[in-house]
């Protein structure tokens, strides 16, 4: 009788909805933020300014998938800037805070 039951499953239609739309979902917000880059991305001056742009906008997002801050990985980018020849995927969103841990340990000793 009752028609908000899976077959066989127990669960409710409205539950099964939400779990199939989850990955539709994380896909939605990437588009979102591609969307709002392009709009962003018209009221530029130069070509050059949509292209600095268009890169802080993407260590932004990237940032936020990988559960880092943004702001503070930007601005400890920018305070090590100097320290020698760092690799590049020692300063990735996902890398970082190993990096800063190990410089950190190496300034102790």
């Amino acid at each position: 009788m009752d028609g908000c039951r899976s077959t066989g499953q127990g669960e409710d239609l409205a539950q099964l909805r939400v779990r199939q739309s989850d990955p539709n979902n994380l896909c939605e917000r990437a588009l979102k933020k591609a969307i709002l880059t392009h709009k962003n991305a018209m009221f530029y001056k130069t070509s050059n300014g949509a292209i600095v742009g268009d890169l802080f906008m993407s260590l932004i997002h990237t940032c936020e998938l990988n559960g880092v801050n943004s702001f503070r990985y930007q601005t400890e980018l920018r305070r090590h800037s100097s320290d020698g020849k760092p690799t590049r995927a020692d300063w990735m969103p996902w890398n970082y805070g190993e990096t800063l841990a190990r410089m950190n340990s190496q300034a102790a000793a």
